[in-house]
This record gives structure tokens, sequence and C-alpha cells, in this order.
């Protein structure tokens, strides 16, 4: 006990030293109150309105746990004039830590009004934090570790792509080398268990593993960092790497001990994680949506989650009820509920932000779409966000299915709307074009007799490609089992002459008789490959340059008035022909095109071909079990408007140093070729002079005669040969 002089007695109560008694006494607080949180910012009532706060806090906290005995305490006092008033924070006993630390995770920051947002601790955190020493010590300095550029890879000296390729149980990630074989970068066995995906940016490379997966990158291919995600099967980034969402189809399972995993018992049963990149740190679980519903006419596939090219908003759609759109990094609803809509199918992002004068982000802007319902037509609409305004809407009638298509830079939505007769006989396709940068954003309807197989937009241009087919096999023909004869349609926007003349989408040639069923185009815009793929029966490539600079005879038949045919510059630059192939995919230069075909598919002549833009087939490979070939991604490009102009301007000069450096490697490859050949044949040649002595020597050995004649003898040793050729035959009949 304390002990004190009686002669010199404390005049306060503060001043008392009770420490001998509070160390005796002292309770471990990571032991006993961990299940207690401290809620703070609440509001500050008498004892006429204390029972009804607590009512209304109750209802708050009552999805997190059990609170026991309804243990709610708030501490109260007398104010300066008199009255007995709570202190504005209370305690609330959970049944379990864990419930306690839900809590925490959940409700702190939670916004009761105006006036008071709650903050949410957990006891032992108040306690712990509160004995922390006054005076500041500074960490041991830690050693500066210098980390790999995880862009290296573009430093290049020959501005080389890289792809990776993933056989059998082998990755290699290789250098294309054109016409030569791959150069490989780095390679592994058993790197992944299911198969690889890039990153937008190209700055990880995505394994996947029964816990969870992986990232590498930068010049030794070290892990960067690893995500645990037992089961994963499926992953998708936010458009500048900085987050991810990882999905598995079995539940996560949080064990109850011993468990030092990211999960929590909030997680527990979701399938749908999103992650912070850099950090490693889990952001939030979301449950999957079961998409079977009976307002919704199609499903929505993978990804889940759309985000929004700023990356400051992330969405999914409950098919029939309701668009949810959750911001980043606080992975809360925006405004606190979700977007409701009724019978709504699906939604897509623009590409491209609105920003100020300043440059700042203002606002990000989605499409989404509505079937018929009773007797309300179909509805396509334009969503700002985060102001929820509604930009533009669309009607539509005798709507059977509709699908969003953005260009690549925002200036365009074009709906694909698939529509059908008034008895529902005969269905058809018609595209609704909307200019999102016009002023009323005006929509143009192209009308399309056919029904459309598969659209997509020119990047960076406002061209795009159809394929359509009135084949009667269309609606019974299923994937790879049937080719139908389809049509391929280029469209270009006519801009005409004058201020007040009307801009519109016309029809720059139709190709018919085709058996195309995918379009491909080069990521620069200009070339445009068309494939029949995973078909049984026909493999066609057709390279297309609607760019071509026509002939003399074809320019000839420009107007005098100056304006040219797009048509003549259309002009197909080769057919080829790639047996089984099931993938095609563009580098990120639009000079080459990889088209592959993987075992996923089928057996037959796995391996993947690499032709050049013209169509010219580069290099071939026949691998056996093939799967999978991706080019890695660039990121966009860090030079101005006039640095790419000057560059253009001057395309010549270095067109010049590269055919000089292609020359100059070429020779190198072809000498080290000769080397490699020249060296087979003195390995061989040693062997062989080895084999022949020890040979003798066994032959000495066991008294067998042994052979004098020397490898001159033999090279001297002539053979003649009698070859007899029928010049003619003719047969008569003797009578």
């Amino acid at each position: 006990m304390a002990r004190f002089d009686l002669n010199n007695l404390p005049e306060r109560e503060e001043d008392i030293d009770f420490s001998d008694i509070e160390e005796r006494y002292q309770l471990s607080f990571e032991e006993g109150f961990d299940n207690v949180v401290v809620v703070d910012n609440i509001p500050l009532v008498d004892e006429t309105k204390e029972e009804k706060l607590i009512q209304f806090l109750r209802k708050i906290f009552k999805n997190v746990g059990e609170i026991r005995d309804n243990h709610f305490v708030m501490p109260k006092a007398v104010n300066e004039k008199g009255k007995l008033m709570s202190k504005g924070f209370m305690f609330i006993e959970f049944e379990t830590a864990e419930q306690a630390s839900l809590a925490v995770k959940l409700i702190d920051g939670f916004k009761m009004d105006k006036s008071h947002t709650l903050a949410v601790n957990r006891f032992t955190d108040v306690e712990k934090y509160s004995a922390v020493e006054e005076e500041f010590h500074a960490p041991p300095e830690e050693e500066f570790v210098e980390k790999e550029h995880l862009k290296s890879w573009l430093a290049d000296e020959l501005g080389r792509d890289q792809m990776v390729i993933y056989r059998h149980n082998d990755v290699q990630v290789l250098w294309n080398m054109q016409k030569e074989q791959p150069q490989v970068a780095h390679s592994k066995t058993n790197w992944t268990e299911t198969y690889v995906q890039w990153s937008p940016l190209g700055s990880y490379l995505t394994t996947f593993h029964a816990p969870g997966v992986a990232l590498w990158g930068g010049e030794s291919w070290k892990k960067i960092i690893r995500f645990s995600h037992p089961g994963v099967k499926l992953v998708d980034y936010s458009p500048n790497e900085r987050f991810l969402v990882t999905w598995s189809n079995e539940p996560i399972v949080v064990p109850e001990e011993n468990y030092d995993g990211p999960f929590g018992p909030e997680d527990e049963g979701n399938q749908i994680v999103v992650w912070d990149v850099k950090s490693g740190a889990l952001l939030r679980s979301f449950p999957s949506i079961n998409t079977q519903s009976s307002n919704a006419r199609s499903t929505v596939s993978w990804p889940v989650f759309k985000w929004s090219p700023s990356e400051r908003y992330f969405a999914r759609v409950t098919p029939g009820s309701q668009i949810s759109i959750y911001e980043a990094p606080g992975m809360g609803l925006l405004n606190k509920k979700s977007v409701k809509i009724d019978g709504v199918v699906d939604f897509e992002w623009a590409p491209s932000s609105t920003a100020d004068k300043s440059g700042k982000i203002k606002d990000d802007m989605l499409a989404y779409w509505t079937p018929e319902v009773d007797n309300q037509p179909a509805r396509v609409t334009l969503l700002n966000v985060p102001s929820l305004d509604i930009v533009r809407t669309k009607n539509l009638f005798n709507v059977n299915d509709c699908k969003l298509h953005w260009q690549n830079q925002g200036d365009f939505l074009c709906v694909k709307v698939d529509r059908h007769t008034k008895n529902k006989k005969i269905t058809y396709s018609n595209l609704e074009i909307f200019r999102v940068r016009e002023k009323d954003i005006p929509v143009e309807v192209v009308e399309v007799k056919d029904q459309i197989l598969a659209f997509a937009w020119e990047p960076k241009g406002e061209r795009f490609a159809i394929i359509t087919s009135n084949d009667p096999n269309l609606t019974a023909a299923t994937p790879g089992s049937t080719t139908l004869k389809t049509s391929a349609s280029f469209y270009y926007l006519d801009k005409g002459k004058g201020k007040d003349t009307l801009q519109s989408f016309k029809v720059i040639k139709t190709l018919t008789g085709k058996s195309c069923n995918t379009i491909f185009w080069s990521p620069k815009g200009r070339n445009v490959v068309l494939a029949t793929l995973r078909s049984q029966t026909v493999w066609d490539l057709e390279f297309y340059d609607l760019d071509f600079e026509p002939l003399e005879s074809a320019a000839s038949k420009v107007p005098t008035g100056g304006e040219k045919d797009p048509a003549a510059y259309l002009q197909l630059l080769t057919s080829g022909e790639h047996y089984g192939v099931t993938d095609i995919e563009w580098d990120p230069s639009g000079r080459f095109v990889a088209t592959s075909a993987s075992m996923w598919r089928h057996t037959m002549e796995n391996g993947y071909q690499i032709w050049d833009f013209k169509g010219q087939l580069l290099y071939k490979e026949n691998l056996e079990k093939f799967k999978q070939l991706v080019w890695r991604p660039r990121p966009k490009t860090l030079l101005s408007k006039d640095q790419i102009k000057a560059i253009r301007k001057n395309l010549r000069e270095y067109s010049a140093k590269f055919d000089e450096q292609d020359m100059e490697s070429s020779s190198q490859v072809s000498t080290a070729e000769r080397q490699r050949r020249r060296q087979l044949l003195e390995d061989w040649a040693n062997w062989r002079k080895r084999v022949e002595a020890d040979l003798a020597l066994e032959r000495a050995a066991s008294g067998q005669q042994v052979s004098t004649a020397t490898a001159e003898d033999e090279e001297a040793e002539e053979v003649d040969e009698w070859i007899e050729e029928v010049i003619d035959e003719k047969e008569e009949i003797v009578a």
C-alpha cells in the first residue's frame, strides 16, 4: 500500500501516489477486454433521452454480433449548469473479440447525422495507445535496398516486344525476333497451375496457384507480391494497376483457431475480393450475385466489377434491379445506396473521364440499357458519376438484345441492337451511335438488314467494321460446327463540307461471300485482320489496309472536286491460313500478329505463328501441349503530340536506320548459325574418331584382326553404280 507522511499530507487527491497499488493490481487488457469497444462522438443527452439514444445505437450495432446482456455503458457527469449529461462516448461489450473487431471495421466512420460521425475503437487499443511514451525515439534506420524497375523491358535497344508462352508445365517470357526463333528472357517450370495473365500496363505477370495468385516482374523476374485467396480462378485489374479483383468458386472459410490469413469473420462465405496491389492489403470482399434473374435477359460475364477510367469508382450490376457503384479506395457505396434501375441488364463505363480547365478529373460516365417491359420501350441511358445526372436517353422498340460498344477514346458509343419484326418471325440488327462529344449528344441510326455477328471500332479512329449474315443456318449453328456465309462491311464518318453539313456514318465497302466471324483491329488503327476462328473446316486469315495508297488507275477515278473515295484506299494485302487457329492477338506496336492453336480447344497441330501487319508469315513453331500466347502490354506513350508528329515527319530517316539494324541483326544470326553448324560437324568428327579408337582397342584386346584401312582410304574408295532409266515405252500387239 501507499505510505504517507502524516506531517506532510498531499493537499489534493490528484497528488497521491498510487503507482505501487496500480502496479500490483494491473490487469492485462489484451486478455480481459478485447471484446469491448469504445464508441466516440455520440450526441450529448440527459437521462430523459438516454434510453432513446441507446435504442438507436442498438439498431446500428445489431447486425455486427451479440451484445452481452445488452451491455451499453454510457458515462455521465454534471455539466456547468448542474445537469447530469452523457460525456459523448460509451462502452459496448460483445460476446466475442471477433465481433468487436467486426464492429470497428464496419461501423467506424458511420454518420449518425450531419454533426455526429461515430468513431469505434477497441478498448484495448485505446489503453495501448494511451501508454505511448511522450518522448519520441527514432526507429532504427533500415538500409535502403533499390528495387528493380518494373518497366525495365521498355529500355530494350531494339524496341522489341515481349510475349509469354505457356506449354505443358513450362512458362517462357520471350523477346520477339521477327523471322528468327524468339529469344528467351526468362523461363520457369511449374510457374503457374492454370494459366498466366499480364496486368493492363505490362508491369506484372500474374500466376495462379491453389493458395492464391502471385505477381512477378523486374529484370530478374522476382516475386513482387502474393495474394492469398484459396481456389482463385479469375483476376481483373483496375486500368492503372492500382487494384486487383480476385474470384474463387470456393466461398471463403475462416478457421476458428490458429488462422493468420487476411480474412476475418465478415469475409466468411464471400467469393470476390478487392486488393491494393502496392501494399497487398485486403480492401473488401463481396458475395457473388446469382445472375439468373427472372427479369434479366442476359447474364453478366467476368469481370463482375467494371472500373471507371479514373479508378475512382467500380461498379457491378444486379440484373433486373440495380447498379451498385463503389468508391475506391474506401470501398463504400456511392451515396451509401445502390442506383435502383428496374430491369437493367448491363452497363459499360466510358473509357475516358471529363476534366475541368486545370486538368482535374471531374466526372466519369457510364451507359446502361433496360429491356422492354409491358408497354415501356427498351432504353439506353448515359449517366454521369458521381452526380448521377442523366445526360441522355434513347428509347428503342422491338428489341431482343443490346450490346454496348464504346470507342476507345470515348467520343462515340455504339449500341448494337438486335430487333424483331412485329410478328417476331424475322430478326435483324441496326446500330444506334451516340456522338458523346457533340452538343446534346445526337444519335445516328445505321440501318443493317442482316444480323450483326461482330462489331469493332478502329482504335483511335472514327471507323468501324461489322460482320453480318443472313445465312439460314445462323439460328441452328453451334460454335465450331457450321461455317456461316458472312459479309464484312467497313464504315467511316463522312464529315462533308461546310459548317451546316450533317455528319453521318457511311459504308466504305462491303465484302461478300466470306466465312470470317471475328474482327481484329491493329492497336494503332488502319490495319485489320478478318478471321474465321474455332471452325472445324475453315481457318482463313485476311489482312486489310484501310489507308493503302491506291494505284494510278484508282487514283485517276478521284473526282475533280478533290474528294477521295475511301473505297479506293481499302486494300486486301494478303490471305493466309493457320490450321486449327483458336486465338489471334496483335502486339502493342501494331506491327505483328500472333495466331495460335491451343490444346485447350483441340489437340491438332498446336503451336503459334508470327505474321507482320502485311500478312507475311515470319515465324512458325509447332509445340506439343501448347496452351497460351499473350503479348506483354505497353503503357501509354510519354511523347507529346508534337514529338509524335516530328517522328512521323522524319520517318524515312528512322526507317533507314531500322533497316540497317535489321540487316546487321540478320547477318549476325546467319553467322551464328554457320558457326553452330560447323561446331556440330566438328563434334561429330571428334566423336567418330574417339569411338573408332575405342573399338580398335577392344578388338585388339579380344584377339580380333584390326582393320588397317584409314579414313583416307575409305574416302578414296570408288563404287560404281548403274542406274537404268526408262526413256520411252511402246506396246505392240503382234497378230
